[in-house]
């Protein structure tokens, strides 16, 4: 909301010499966010005055049109005599009173105003259009101003408003009132303590219930509907430059005479109007739902199916307008307007809000009526509106007006509320005295009979947003300053810390960094799209995820079931902008429908606590939350330097991810070849982990399949690899510092051949398990497959470290350590020694 300082002045009295940013501090202050204070016309500068045409020359040996004028400036110039000024313009004649920039004037852009001579004639000055002076948008010619509104020599600035501070603030849903000058001028006057002059207090032109006629189906979608008419308007009357100029500093585009005057009475008062043109109305009006099948063609030109939610304006041809966000073209205000019909109304919040959404359509209306205006608005609106179209169209008021509304059910309600509550949130003594002085300041009505420790406050009909003893708390605390509320430090409780799963998460989230991982936080939204992209198929266990009732976006409609898919878009951003290089890993939740849960979470209310069966029947419907641990990584895993070639990302620096996460965990990972999507069937590996001696799968490690690279424009060869850190975490224990022994360490190396089939992971855990307690570590060193090993086999050469705590270990125990180990691996998988 644009809010020009002098059209606040006209309400309330702001303190002499206030400037903009002074008067903003006061406001955001009280909660208002002023974001800019916009300094209009500071670059212009120089003598600007008010101008006669005396005489005008016609220049016509050029080829355009060019005229020679002489001007009184009176005294402006210093001399007294009229300046000699060349103008293309051709919207002026003699007698007119024009604007003049006289040399020495600077106009924005920079460009400065001298004589000089052009078109064989010395120009002393300019005569202004009001695109040159930067006053609204006009390209048809120079701004000529009323007679009688001013003299030559009289200065431009104040009569135009060229310079003016502008504040520029971004209001929240909560303070609807403030989208309006009449509300941000009762701020400012709640700021400095002075009186404010409603413009919502008028008098009713004419006579209820004579009005044009009109019903409203169902009241809990337009609770007060009023229409009041102009006849005889001239539809061809100007915009006086006064309310141009201040439509332009507002942001609003001058358009004609009675468009013009419904946006000026709804930025002036906050409530929100349509001008129809009488004539083009068939019959009576209705306020209704649209009905199955209805369309409508609204003023930008789209033909827009109507939905049963749509709160519509109806005539006996159908609808006429989409009630709160758009008119119609068929009623639309033309040149041969000349019985103008004017609407106030206040459409039910949530009906306008959907249908703006729905229909993409956000306009000034449905912003105002989304957040709630006045109830008791409608008339004095109406009644402003109608007025200045007669005052400035030359038309006259209709002698009645109508309208439809329930009076007693839009009425505010009283709210009791501690006298002390303010203080007891607040920590300052503001006194029962203070709070209710506040309170009325703001416009509420206090009961002066409740006496005790309660108050009886009636909140104003223009702040719909006060319903709960904690909004007038908060009303008296911004009042009051939030900077008098004393900064008290909370003192932390005495506790244990980190619980055992933040520390894991942190220890993760540290190791991954530590190998050169980054870590990426995603949105937990994914959409069908993104399953279809991972080639997962219709049966899986992902394609059961939740819909969201009101996703950000409807691509990404659904509560995400794995990592992946956030994370592969982030790592297509990051090579897209030029890191090719690129390791990423997140931590986050996954959700996943219970079994039997219904469909829809029950919507609890938030005026009290839930009870028993309600926190069941919302703990029935909350999925099952497993937090996850995921990583991508594309390109070279070691970069590239001038002293070795780079290492590429490969799948087992996927699984080397997936064991850096178990370690953290005290866990060890068991590692099987598999097949699941989107990894490649070839290089995919299931990880398993032991929880209570049973195997758990807990994720898949791998690089990705060629579809899925495709599908989500990754580069070739990328990896991931994802992992279930609840079970992990399960599986894990305390982790504990190693013992070093002092005695020296055997090596042994055994080459083992088996068949290409048999896991690597299988046989170095046999090995192990063979080797017993003397075994410290086992490494595999090499892998080798050709004529000496035959075909469909391969050798795995291995380096076993034995070592005692206690002793220096005997040549006959380590060898009988290695056979066991042998033989082992030769049970189990197959493996014999390679000779």
């Amino acid at each position: 909301m644009r809010v020009p300082v002098s059209w606040l002045n006209e309400f309330t009295d702001l303190p002499e010499g206030v400037s903009g940013r002074e008067l903003a501090e006061k406001l955001i202050a009280l909660g208002l966010e002023v974001e800019t204070v916009d300094r209009v016309g500071a670059d212009i500068s120089g003598p600007i005055t008010v101008g006669r045409v005396l005489s005008v020359e016609e220049l016509t040996e050029f080829k355009k049109p060019i005229r020679y004028c002489r001007v009184d400036v009176a005294a402006a110039n210093g001399s007294g005599e009229p300046q000699n000024i060349v103008c293309g313009a051709r919207n002026f004649g003699e007698g007119d009173l024009v604007v003049v920039a006289l040399p020495g004037a600077e106009l924005p852009g920079g460009f400065a105003i001298g004589a000089r001579t052009t078109y064989g004639r010395v120009s002393e000055g300019m005569i202004c259009s009001a695109a040159e002076l930067n006053l609204w948008e006009d390209h048809t010619g120079i701004v000529v101003l009323p007679g009688g509104s001013a003299e030559p020599g009289d200065d431009a600035y104040a009569l135009l408003g060229l310079r003016e501070d502008v504040l520029d603030i971004a209001v929240t849903p909560d303070r609807g009132y403030a989208l309006s000058v009449r509300g941000v001028a009762r701020e400012a006057a709640t700021a400095y303590g002075t009186d404010m002059r409603d413009p919502a207090r008028v008098e009713p032109a004419g006579s209820p219930g004579a009005g044009y006629p009109a019903a409203v189906a169902d009241p809990a979608v337009c609770s007060s509907y009023v229409l009041h008419g102009v006849s005889g308007f001239d539809p061809e009357a100007p915009t006086p430059m006064w309310m141009k100029r201040r439509l332009a500093l507002a942001g609003v585009r001058s358009v004609s005479l009675a468009v013009d005057v419904t946006n000026y009475v709804m930025l002036e008062a906050g409530q929100p109007l349509h001008a129809w043109d009488r004539a083009a109305l068939r019959g009576p009006i209705e306020v209704r739902l649209a009905r199955s099948g209805e369309k409508l063609e609204t003023l930008d030109h789209v033909t827009r199916a109507l939905d049963p939610d749509d709160i519509v304006i109806a005539d006996d041809s159908g609808p006429i307008n989409l009630a709160g966000v758009m008119g119609g073209v068929t009623t639309e205000i033309g040149l041969s307007s000349t019985d103008v019909l004017v609407e106030a109304a206040r459409f039910a919040e949530t009906h306008i809000a959907r249908a703006a959404r729905r229909h993409q359509l956000s306009s000034e209306s449905s912003r105002r009526f989304e957040r709630g205006v006045d109830s008791a608005l409608q008339i004095a609106a109406a009644t402003r509106a109608v007025r200045l179209l007669a005052e400035l169209g030359g038309g006259t008021v209709d002698g009645g007006f109508t309208r439809i509304a329930d009076d007693a059910a839009s009425a505010p309600q009283p709210i009791v509320i501690a006298a002390d509550l303010p203080d007891r949130i607040a920590g300052v003594a503001y006194g029962r005295d203070r709070t209710a002085a506040v309170l009325e300041r703001v416009g509420c009505t206090v009961d002066p009979e409740a006496g005790g420790a309660e108050l009886r406050v009636t909140p104003p009909t223009w702040r719909p947003d006060l319903t709960d003893p904690n909004d007038l708390a908060e009303e008296v605390i911004r009042v009051e300053g939030y900077d008098d509320i004393p900064s008290i430090p909370p003192r932390a409780p005495a506790g244990r810390g980190l619980t055992p799963s933040q520390r894991l998460r942190r220890s993760v989230g540290r190791r991954l960094a530590a190998t050169g991982f980054a870590e990426v936080l995603s949105y937990p939204f994914m959409g069908e799209r993104d399953l279809d992209g991972l080639q997962v198929e219709a049966e899986d266990a992902r394609r059961s995820a939740l819909r969201l009732s009101n996703p950000l976006s409807e691509d990404e409609p659904l509560l995400r079931t794995t990592l992946l898919p956030g994370m592969l878009k982030t790592l297509v951003r990051n090579v897209g902008r030029g890191f090719h290089d690129v390791a990423l890993f997140e931590i986050g939740l996954v959700y996943a429908p219970r079994p039997g849960a219904p469909e829809r979470a029950p919507m609890l209310p938030v005026d009290r606590g839930p009870a028993p069966e309600e926190q069941e029947s919302l703990a029935r419907a909350l999925p099952e939350q497993p937090r996850r641990v995921g990583a991508v990584l594309a390109g070279d895993r070691e970069p590239a330097t001038w002293q070795r070639p780079g290492s590429p990302a490969t799948w087992s620096d996927a699984i080397e991810a997936a064991r850096d996460t178990a370690r953290s965990a005290n866990a060890e990972l068991i590692v099987r070849a598999a097949r699941y999507a989107p990894w490649h069937p070839g290089r995919c590996a299931a990880l398993y982990v032991r929880v209570d001696g049973a195997e758990r799968l807990v994720g898949h490690a791998g690089e990705l399949h060629p579809r899925a690279v495709a599908a989500y424009g990754l580069p070739e060869r990328t990896c991931a690899m994802e992992v279930d850190l609840d079970t992990v975490e399960a599986a894990g224990g305390p982790v504990r510092a190693p013992e070093v022994s002092g005695y020296p360490v055997a090596l042994q190396d055994v080459a083992l051949v088996a068949a290409d089939g048999v896991p690597a992971a299988e046989i170095e855990d046999a090995l192990r398990t063979g080797a017993g307690e003397l075994l410290e570590d086992v490494r595999l060193f090499d892998v080798y497959t050709g004529e000496q090993v035959g075909e469909g086999r391969r050798s795995l050469a291995y380096t076993l470290r034995f070592r005692a705590p206690d002793r220096t270990l005997a040549a006959e125990e380590i060898a009988g350590a290695r056979e066991a180990a042998v033989a082992a691996a030769a049970e189990r998988t197959g493996a014999v020694l390679r000779g």
